[in-house]
């Protein structure tokens, strides 16, 4: 699961897999830094916390992810609304602007995660 969208501009990889050159620009965009792995080895270029799930909103999620998925989804576009995340959403686009961008995560099944809903938001569909 390397790509979830094949529009230029963005990728996704998960922190655990081998960065690569063609990754350019590599973001992460996890709450917390992933357990296991060094910041040599992560080779992120930047932290992007402002464009992440809340504390609060990660944690209520990840209780029952099964049925809870569409109020994620719609809380989460409400915390993508504050200054702060969309002072960053307009970073990550201008960014991708310049060349490749990768989104590195460490969930398991990025498709399922946050993930497809910043990509929504940076004007990508997931």
């Amino acid at each position: 699961m390397e790509h979830m969208t094949q529009q230029p501009g963005y990728r996704v990889k998960r922190v655990y897999d081998a960065p690569d050159a063609a990754d350019g620009h590599r973001v992460l965009v996890d709450r917390l830094w992933p357990r296991g792995i060094s910041k040599q080895q992560a080779a992120i270029d930047e932290w992007a916390k402002d464009v992440t799930p809340s504390n609060e909103l990660r944690k209520w999620y990840h209780a029952a992810p099964e049925t809870r998925r569409a109020e994620f989804e719609r809380k989460y576009r409400i915390e993508l609304g504050a200054d702060a995340a969309r002072e960053g959403l307009a970073h990550l686009r201008e960014e991708a602007a310049t060349g490749p961008l990768t989104l590195v995560t460490a969930t398991k099944e990025p498709e399922h995660s946050h993930v497809p809903v910043l990509l929504a938001e940076l004007g990508e569909t997931p």
